[in-house]
């Protein structure tokens, strides 16, 4: 990495508190001119999401309400990590309150930066084999979730048709199966 491209932090300065991120504002010189610049970042607690496959290899996936799209989403179980926790911890609780499924053998994917433009965090990736459903769903307030079973195929198509486009997602996923052939063709658009 080139060290001649990075900025040097005057001050900072916290802005709001939005419940899930806090707001920062950064004040960095430019590192080939002769100026400072206000920046905004994103602070959060670390992110995870969960590629779960059931015993014949069926991925867990979720479907909610998201208000940044005002639209429902395809997704891998995921949430955020709490005070005391491990991404592993978390990552087992929110499969567990999301889904009712736990169990299975674990392992870490690696961890991704979600917007590195802007956000402070991680988000980490785990797989777990073998998942069984043990319990109810136990959602928090702000939560309605569908549970749904999808074979590699059907989650293939659900990219390919734009159903599934949450990008954590489709990230934890591509370290586990195979999704596309190259060229890669969208076939329906944010608009349909």
């Amino acid at each position: 990495m080139d060290n001649q491209l990075e900025w040097q932090k005057v001050r900072s300065e916290r802005g709001p508190d939005l419940g899930i991120l806090n707001v920062r504002f950064d004040w960095l010189k430019h590192p080939t001119e002769d100026r400072t610049l206000k920046r905004l970042v994103l602070e959060s607690v670390d992110w995870i999401n969960v590629v779960a496959l059931t015993e014949d290899g069926r991925s867990v996936m979720v479907e909610q309400y998201r208000f940044g799209s005002g639209s429902c989403t395809l997704e891998t179980p995921g949430g955020m990590v709490d005070a005391g926790e491990t991404p592993l911890q978390a990552a087992q609780r929110e499969l567990k309150e999301e889904t009712g499924y736990s169990g299975g053998r674990w392992e870490s994917l690696g961890a991704v930066q979600p917007n590195p433009a802007i956000h402070s965090h991680l988000c980490h990736h785990f797989l777990a084999e073998g998942v069984t459903k043990n319990d109810s769903q136990d959602l928090g307030q702000g939560e309605a979730i569908a549970v749904h079973l999808y074979t590699i195929d059907q989650v293939r198509s659900a990219i390919v048709d734009g159903s599934l486009r949450h990008v954590l997602a489709i990230s934890a996923l591509s370290r586990v199966f195979d999704l596309w052939t190259l060229p890669f063709v969208e076939t329906k658009t944010p608009a349909d």
